[in-house]
């Protein structure tokens, strides 16, 4: 059985992350804190594609021609996903494609603003917002379920390229929001419980069974990072 592996990221901190600001489609760059998280991330990755060279060099039915960590790298072409990706990968030796499929959720009317400040400003709208409304798109958004739909049909466009590779990708909160209930079953529209802090590490691979998540929000690199529902 042929595994594919994904190894997805999380954009570092902006200043709209500190103040909660629903940042969507509106390109925000890195603040220091994010820029200082990359690099970390760097080094991280670095050792992860050391360990994976090794593992892959063990491995005999592996297939010799996959002899990187990653086969690929992806990102967002949204600023802060893009400027994380070059600062991370800088040891790797890979070159970063732009990936606009997995830029943040669309959240029109809504993008720029604070919880405080959309709920006052949209208070019916606010309210199918919280609840995860499948198809409510923010006026001039996008809904949750073509936002669902679109990430999904991305990832398995590479899954199908990149079959038994590993391949790294930076994107948003949002983005790893599907991504992991598209890997544990989850429903859409339940409130989160499981984190997504900036610049963490998280895995998953697919294979002919579906989706597994074999790790998630790992933070040992850093010292602190924000989740945007904490």
């Amino acid at each position: 059985m042929t595994v594919t592996h994904f190894c997805i990221v999380r954009h570092g901190e902006t200043d709209w992350n500190t103040e909660k600001r629903l940042q969507g489609q509106l390109d925000v760059a890195l603040n220091a804190t994010g820029r200082a998280q990359a690099h970390a991330l760097c080094k991280a990755l670095n050792e992860e594609a050391a360990t994976n060279r090794a593992a892959i060099d063990e491995n005999k039915a592996i297939n010799p021609a996959v002899r990187t960590a990653f086969a690929a790298a992806y990102s967002s072409d949204l600023t802060r996903a893009w400027e994380t990706a070059q600062i991370a990968t800088t040891a790797l030796n890979i070159a970063v494609l732009p990936a606009p499929t997995f830029r943040e959720r669309h959240y029109g009317t809504h993008q720029g603003l604070t919880s405080q400040e959309a709920a006052r400003a949209h208070p019916a709208m606010y309210h199918l917002h919280q609840n995860r409304d499948l198809h409510y798109n923010y006026d001039t958004g996008e809904s949750l379920a073509s936002f669902a739909a679109r990430i999904e049909h991305g990832l398995l466009a590479l899954a199908e390229k990149h079959c038994g590779q590993n391949i790294l990708i930076f994107t948003h909160g949002g983005v790893l929001d599907i991504i992991y209930r598209l890997a544990t079953q989850r429903p859409l529209d339940t409130p989160r419980d499981f984190p997504i802090p900036n610049a963490a590490i998280n895995w998953l691979s697919h294979c002919t069974a579906g989706w597994r998540v074999t790790r998630w929000g790992d933070q040992a690199h850093l010292d602190q990072a924000l989740d945007e529902l904490r």
